[in-house]
C-alpha cells in the first residue's frame, strides 16, 4: 500500500535550497530520541497547543456562518450576499497560504503559527464593529489572510517533529481541533446572538480565540527539527511546480477541495433552512444544531486506526459513502432525519479530511510546507467556493438544490478514488516484469 490513498505514483519534487530535515521511513531522523510520539515528554503539550489552535482557527474562521440568517435580516442581504462574510475569509486563506508557507520556511513553523493567530485573534475584536456589510466582508477578508499562517504550518511543523507512525494520529487531533472550533463557535454564537445580537455572537467569537491564543503561545514546544532556507521565489516556484507535476498530490488536492465543498455547502445553508418552515426554530437552538461536531472531532482523531483497518483508499470509499447516505438523509423534512444527515456529513467529511491532509504530509519528502500549503490553499477554495455556489443553489431550488451540488461533488471524490486505484494496480502490474528480469 502507497503511502496515499488514492493511487501510486513516484513523488518527485523540487526542494528548496535549504529545506527543512523531515524524517522518511529510512531517514536516521526518523529514529531519532527526541520525536514526538504518544508517551515521550512533549506530546502531550504539543497535542494540547495544535489542539487549541485548531479551536480558535475554525472557531475564527467559520465565526459569521450559524449568523447568517440573522446578518441577512439585520443588514438587508440575501443567502448569496451574506454567505460572502464566509467566503471571503475563506478565499483569503486559501490565496494567502502558499506565500505564508514559504515565510514559515524562513522563519519557522513555530513563529509563523504564532504571528498568525495574533493578527487573527486581534482582527477578531475588530469584526463585531463592522458598519455595513462591506466592511464586515472586508475585515473577513483580513482575517481570513491571517489565519492562513496556521494550517500548513502546523501539518508541516508535525511531520517534522512527530514519529511518522504518529502522524495520522497527531493530524487527527489537529483536525479534531477544528471541529472544536467549528462547534463551539457556532455554538457560542447561535445562543448569544439570540440573547444580545450578532455583534455581541462575534466579539464572544473573538474573546474565545484570546484564550486559545494564550494557551498556545505557552503549550507549543520549540522546533527541533527545523532548519530556516531562504527566501527564493525561484526555488519556491520549482518546488511548487514539483508538488503541481505529482499526479497523486494533485488527486489529494482535489479530494479536499471535494470534500469541502460539500460541508461548505451544507453548514453555509443549514441555518436558512432550519429557520425557515417547516422547522421554525430559533437561532439559538439553530446554532446547537452544530453539536453534531463532536461527530467529527471522533472520526477525526480515529482516522489512523480507521486506515490502519482499511487502508487509506478504503478508509476513504468509507468516508465518501458515509457523507452521501448523510445527503440523502437529510432531504427529509423531518427534524430527527436531518439531524441523522447532518451527523453522517459530518464524520464522513472529518474522516476524509483527516486521511488526504495526513497522506499529503507522507507523500511530500521535501518541501513539506508547500506541498500542505497547496492542499489548505485547494481545501479553502473548496470552502468558499462551497458556500457561494451552496447559498446559490438553495435560491434557486431549495434545499434540493444544495444537496444536488453536494452528490456531484461527492461523485468526484468517487472518480478521482477509483482513477488512483486503477492506477495503482496499472503501477504494480508494470512493475513486476522489470522485478522478474531483475532477479
Amino acid at each position: 500500500m502507497p503511502p496515499a490513498s488514492t493511487g501510486a505514483s513516484t513523488l518527485t519534487v523540487a526542494a528548496s535550497p535549504q529545506p527543512s530535515p523531515v524524517a522518511t521511513a529510512d531517514s536516521p531522523a526518523t529514529t531519532a530520541p527526541d520525536r514526538l510520539e504518544p508517551g515521550r515528554p512533549g506530546y502531550r503539550r504539543m497535542s494540547f497547543a495544535l489542539f487549541a489552535a485548531g479551536v480558535a482557527t475554525f472557531a475564527l474562521l467559520y465565526s459569521t456562518q450559524a449568523l447568517l440568517p440573522a446578518i441577512s435580516a439585520s443588514l438587508g442581504a440575501t443567502a448569496g450576499q451574506a454567505s460572502w462574510t464566509v467566503s471571503a475569509a475563506t478565499g483569503a486563506l486559501a490565496l494567502c497560504v502558499l506565500p505564508m508557507s514559504a515565510l514559515s520556511e524562513r522563519f519557522g513553523r513555530r513563529q509563523m503559527m504564532t504571528a498568525s493567530l495574533t493578527v487573527a485573534v486581534l482582527v477578531g475584536l475588530l469584526v463585531p464593529f463592522a458598519p455595513s456589510l462591506g466592511w464586515l466582508i472586508a475585515l473577513r477578508a483580513v482575517q481570513g489572510a491571517a489565519l492562513a499562517g496556521l494550517p500548513a504550518s502546523a501539518m508541516a511543523y508535525l511531520a517534522e517533529e512527530v514519529r511518522p507512525k504518529a502522524l495520522v494520529a497527531a493530524i487527527g487531533l489537529f483536525v479534531a481541533g477544528n471541529s472544536i472550533g467549528g462547534m463551539s463557535g457556532r455554538i457560542l454564537t447561535g445562543w448569544v446572538a439570540q440573547l444580545w445580537g450578532w455583534r455581541a455572537a462575534l466579539g464572544a467569537v473573538g474573546l474565545l480565540a484570546v484564550a486559545c491564543a494564550v494557551v498556545f503561545h505557552f503549550m507549543i514546544p520549540r522546533a527541533r527539527h527545523f532548519t530556516p532556507g531562504s527566501l527564493n521565489p525561484k526555488a519556491l516556484a520549482k518546488t511548487v511546480g514539483g508538488h503541481l507535476a505529482d499526479p497523486l498530490l494533485r488527486r489529494l488536492y482535489a479530494i479536499g477541495a471535494l470534500f469541502m465543498t460539500v460541508f461548505g455547502a451544507v453548514y453555509t445553508v443549514i441555518g436558512y433552512r432550519l429557520v425557515e418552515a417547516p422547522f421554525n426554530l430559533p437561532q439559538g437552538v439553530v446554532g446547537s444544531i452544530f453539536l453534531v461536531y463532536l461527530v467529527g472531532t471522533v472520526s477525526s482523531a480515529g482516522a489512523g486506526q480507521l486506515v490502519a483497518r482499511l487502508g487509506r483508499r478504503g478508509a476513504l470509499y468509507l468516508a465518501v459513502s458515509t457523507t452521501a447516505a448523510g445527503l440523502l438523509l437529510s432531504l427529509a423534512d423531518q427534524l430527527a432525519a436531518v439531524l441523522l444527515g447532518l451527523v453522517l456529513i459530518t464524520a464522513g467529511f472529518f474522516a476524509g479530511h483527516a486521511v488526504a491532509s495526513s497522506s499529503v504530509s507522507r507523500t511530500a519528502t521535501k518541501g513539506r510546507a508547500q506541498a500542505s500549503a497547496l492542499y489548505q490553499s485547494a481545501y479553502y477554495v473548496g470552502s468558499s467556493a462551497g458556500g457561494t455556489l451552496g447559498a446559490v443553489a438553495f435560491h434557486a431550488g431549495g434545499w434540493a438544490g444544495t444537496v444536488s451540488l453536494g452528490l456531484f461533488a461527492v461523485l468526484g471524490v468517487v472518480s478521482i478514488t477509483l482513477y488512483g486505484t486503477r492506477a495503482a494496480r496499472a503501477e504494480r502490474r508494470r512493475l513486476v516484469p522489470v522485478v522478474s528480469v531483475q532477479n
